[in-house]
């Protein structure tokens, strides 16, 4: 076990200070506007640290990401088309999760550049920014990938969530 990612984890601030209640509102806007232009589902989730259970079996942030995928059941919407956007704070981590449907249309590859947005403005410590960035970026993708399809419904809430 790594005593100072531990320490780091356990002495981590509360995910909150970083994603206040009003850039938690914009993130959730961002992501509803931006819905209406594809056929994808984007869920944002945060968590300042990982669970114990994570930490004493030496898991990392993606297998943390993959559960909380499964967790919010980002998984189950008709087309198989939904984004997770994990941020692992302790770690200075982002993981994006996509369900078959849209791993089959976007590269993996082009995840890596939603990212490396998101880093940016993040090492600014402009975590808002950065949030909005990767979520206008996933929207840009999607929409490139994955045209709107009539009658589509909301099937994830947009709601971001702090873990």
């Amino acid at each position: 076990m790594d005593a100072l990612r531990w320490l780091r984890h356990w002495f981590h601030a509360p995910a909150s200070r970083a994603f206040p209640p009003e850039t938690m509102q914009a993130i959730r806007n961002a992501i509803a506007e931006g819905e209406a232009r594809h056929d994808g589902e984007i869920c944002f989730a945060v968590e300042a640290r990982l669970p114990p259970r994570f930490m004493l079996g030496g898991r990392g942030a993606r297998a943390r990401a993959e559960n909380v995928f499964g967790e919010l059941r980002v998984w189950d919407t008709e087309r198989r088309t939904g984004v997770l956007i994990y941020i692992l704070l302790a770690d200075h981590t982002i993981e994006i999760v996509a369900d078959r449907g849209v791993a089959a249309r976007v590269p993996a590859q082009a995840w890596d550049r939603v990212t490396a947005l998101m880093v940016d403005k993040f090492r600014e410590g402009d975590w808002r920014g950065g949030a909005l960035a990767g979520i206008h970026a996933t929207h840009v993708l999607l929409a490139h990938r994955l045209p709107p399809v009539a009658g589509k419904r909301d099937e994830l809430p947009d709601q971001p969530i702090i873990l």
